[in-house]
C-alpha cells in the first residue's frame, strides 16, 4: 500500500470521527420519489412504530447499523414520549460500548426501550445501565438459536427445539435460563422431552438498513457487507401483521441488481446518503474488499482495516507473547485438523491463529465458517467484525447457523475463565448487568463442533514475555485458570460425553481436557511447571502419566523456522 492510500484512509477515519454525530432525522425525501408514499423521512417513519412494539433489527457490530432510525426514535420519544415501551430483538452486539454514536444505544432511554433480547450484550452500555436500575428486562438467547427463531417466525413457527446449552447457564435445570435482569423475568427456554424449547415474543416491526432502493421501493443488497437477519425479520413482521422499515443509502434505477425485498413487502423507505456499508464506510463510497465483487488483494484489505482499527483503538495491541500463544495454538490445530475441515474462528486471540493460517496458505485448504453468514476470504477484525475481506459468499445468518448445525469440525474461540472441569466462561465479566457480556454464538458453536481450541491469556495484568527463545513469567497477575468459573458458558464434562476433543492454549503452555481433568500437554520453554503453572493458578492441573510435560519447540517462541502444513483429509 502506497503513502497516498494510507493518507487517504487516515483522512477518512478522521472525517468520520469528526462528523459521526452529524445527522438529520428529517432529511427530505428526494424530489424524484415524493409521489411514492412509501418514501418518507426517518422522523415520519418512526410513527409506524407503535407503543409496546416488538422491534427486530439486523446486523452485527458495526455492520448494517440503522443509525438514522435510532436517532429519529430517540428524538421523537424525547419530543412526544412516543413510541414507548419498545422491545428490541437483535442478534449481534449492535451497541456502541457507550462511546460510538448511532448505535442501538441511542434508544437506551428510560421508558423508550424496556426489553432487550440479544445474544451479545456487552456493547449495549445504555441498556445495561437501565437493567441494573430495574428499568429494562434483559434476556439472553444463544445467537445461533436466536437467528433460527427469527426464521421460524417468518415461516409461521413459534419456537426452536434443540440441544444447545446443555449444562450451561442457559440450561434451566442447572442455570438461570434466559433472564439476566431481573432474575424473576419470564423464561424463554424450557425443557421439553429432554431437549430445549426456545421462543421469543412475536415481532411486529422490522427495521434495518440496506444499500439501495429503486423508485418503486424495491430493496437491493448489492455491495453489502452482510445480509444478517434482514429477510428473516421482514418476513416475521409481515406474517405477524406488522411493519417493515428500510433505511437506504442509494436511490437507483430498477434492475440495479437482484431484488432482495419487493416493494409490496416494505412499508417505509427512508433515504439518507450517509447510510453505512460497515462502520465508517458509506454505501455511496463502499469498500469493494467487503463485497463479492472485490478485486483487491487480501493483504491490502487486511492492511486497510488495520489502519482504521489502530486509529480508533478498537483492536487490542498484540504483544510478542500473544504471537507465541498463536503459534502453539496453530501447532495443535494442524496436528489434529485435516484438509477440507469446516472451521469457525472467533474474535480476540483466535484472530492471531487466523492470521497465521492465512499467511501460510493453510486457510485456503479449509472451509471457513462465519456465523454472520459471510463465507470465504479473511474474517475482518475489530470494528469490522462480522464482515470478511474478499468474501466468496454472503448468506443470511440463519442460513449460516443451519450449515453450522449440519457440520462444524473446529471452533477456535477465546475465554475469560477456564476451570478444573474444563468449563469455560465467556459471558460474565463481573457483577451486575453492566459487566455482562453474553455468549454471542459461542454456545451454538461449542454445541456443534467436534474439536474445540480455546485461546486465553494465562492471567490478567500479569507480565509474560519471550526472551532468548524462552518464555519468562515476570509477574503472576490474577489467574484466569481457576477452580470454578463464575458462569458456565461451555460445559467440559458434557463435551467429553459427546466425544469432543477440547484443547486450551495459553502463554505458558497448552492443556487438553481428559477424563482425568485438565492435562497439560505442552509447556513453553523457560516456564517452570511447578512454580509458574501449578503455583500460578487455582485450577487443578493434571500432569502426564510420566510426570513430565513435553516442552514446545523453540520455534514456537521465536517464530524462526516455524512451519506447518495440514495432512490430507
Amino acid at each position: 500500500m502506497n503513502f497516498l492510500t494510507k493518507a487517504a484512509i487516515k483522512a477518512h477515519v478522521v472525517h468520520w470521527r469528526l462528523t459521526w454525530t452529524k445527522h438529520d432525522s428529517k432529511y427530505p425525501v428526494p424530489a424524484s420519489v415524493r409521489n411514492n408514499p412509501k418514501f418518507m423521512t426517518a422522523w415520519d417513519a418512526v410513527d409506524l412504530i407503535k407503543d409496546g412494539a416488538v422491534m427486530a433489527t439486523s446486523g452485527l457490530g458495526g455492520n448494517q447499523r440503522c443509525a438514522l432510525m435510532y436517532w429519529a426514535m430517540r428524538e421523537k420519544f424525547q419530543a412526544t414520549s412516543h413510541p414507548n415501551n419498545v422491545t428490541i430483538i437483535c442478534v449481534g452486539g449492535q451497541g456502541g460500548r457507550g462511546k460510538i454514536p448511532g448505535s442501538l444505544e441511542e434508544i437506551g432511554l428510560e421508558g423508550l426501550n424496556t426489553r432487550l433480547f440479544t445474544g451479545h450484550a456487552e456493547t449495549f452500555k445504555a441498556q445495561l445501565r437501565l437493567a441494573d436500575q430495574g428499568k429494562l428486562e434483559l434476556q439472553i438467547i444463544p445467537q445461533g438459536t436466536l437467528t433460527l427463531l427469527l426464521r421460524a417466525q417468518g415461516e409461521g413457527r413459534d419456537c426452536v427445539i434443540n440441544d444447545t446449552g446443555t449444562g450451561t447457564f442457559v440450561d434451566p435445570r442447572c442455570g438461570r435460563g434466559t433472564p439476566v435482569k431481573p432474575e424473576t423475568a419470564p423464561q424463554y427456554v424450557e425443557v421439553a422431552d429432554g431437549r430445549f424449547k426456545y421462543s421469543i415474543p412475536k415481532i411486529d416491526t422490522a427495521v434495518f438498513s440496506a444499500p439501495a432502493a429503486d423508485r418503486k421501493g424495491n430493496i437491493y443488497m448489492r455491495n453489502c457487507s452482510v445480509l444478517a437477519e434482514s429477510r428473516e425479520i421482514a418476513r416475521a413482521a409481515r406474517r405477524n401483521g406488522g411493519r417493515v422499515i428500510v433505511n437506504v443509502g442509494l436511490l437507483v434505477d430498477e434492475g440495479y441488481g437482484e431484488v432482495f425485498l419487493p416493494a409490496e413487502d416494505v412499508d417505509a423507505v427512508v433515504y439518507w446518503p450517509d447510510v453505512e456499508q460497515t462502520a465508517t464506510i458509506k454505501h455511496r463510497k463502499h469498500w469493494e474488499q467487503f463485497t463479492l465483487d472485490s478485486r483487491m488483494s487480501t493483504e491490502e484489505g487486511i492492511a486497510r482495516t488495520r489502519i482504521v482499527n489502530d486509529m480508533l483503538g478498537v483492536t487490542p495491541k498484540r504483544k510478542p507473547a500473544d504471537q507465541v500463544l498463536a503459534r502453539l495454538g496453530t501447532k495443535i490445530f494442524v496436528e489434529n485438523a485435516r484438509k477440507g475441515d469446516h472451521v469457525d474462528i472467533g474474535v480476540g486471540l483466535p484472530e492471531e491463529v487466523s492470521s497465521l493460517l492465512n499467511e501460510s496458505g493453510v486457510m485456503g485448504e479449509l472451509t471457513m465458517i462465519n456465523e454472520s453468514g459471510v463465507f470465504g476470504g479473511m474474517a475482518a477484525p475489530g470494528i469490522f467484525f462480522g464482515a470478511a475481506i474478499n468474501p466468496k459468499e454472503i448468506v443470511p445468518s440463519a442460513t449460516a447457523f443451519e450449515r453450522i448445525y449440519q457440520r462444524l469440525d473446529w471452533s477456535i474461540l477465546g475465554a475469560l475463565q477456564v476451570d478444573s472441569d474444563g468449563n469455560v466462561n465467556v459471558s460474565k465479566r463481573g457483577e451486575g448487568a453492566i459487566n455482562y457480556v453474553g455468549p454471542g454464538g459461542f454456545i451454538d458453536l461449542c454445541a456443534c463442533s467436534k474439536y474445540l481450541l480455546f485461546c486465553a491469556a494465562w492471567n490478567d495484568r500479569g507480565v509474560i514475555q519471550p526472551e532468548g527463545g524462552r518464555m519468562r513469567v515476570l509477574q503472576k497477575g490474577t489467574p484466569k485458570f481457576v477452580d470454578k468459573v463464575d458462569e458456565v458458558t461451555f460445559n467440559g464434562r458434557e463435551a467429553l460425553k459427546q466425544g469432543k476433543k477440547v484443547f486450551y492454549v495459553t502463554h505458558v503452555g497448552a492443556f487438553q481436557l481428559t477424563e482425568r481433568g485438565m492435562e497439560m500437554i505442552w509447556v513453553m520453554p523457560g516456564v517452570d511447571v511447578e512454580k509458574d503453572v501449578i503455583g500460578g493458578c487455582t485450577m487443578k492441573v493434571v500432569l502426564p502419566d510420566s510426570g513430565k510435560v513435553p516442552v514446545a519447540p523453540e520455534a514456537v517462541v521465536t517464530g524462526q523456522g516455524f512451519k506447518f502444513a495440514l495432512p490430507e483429509g
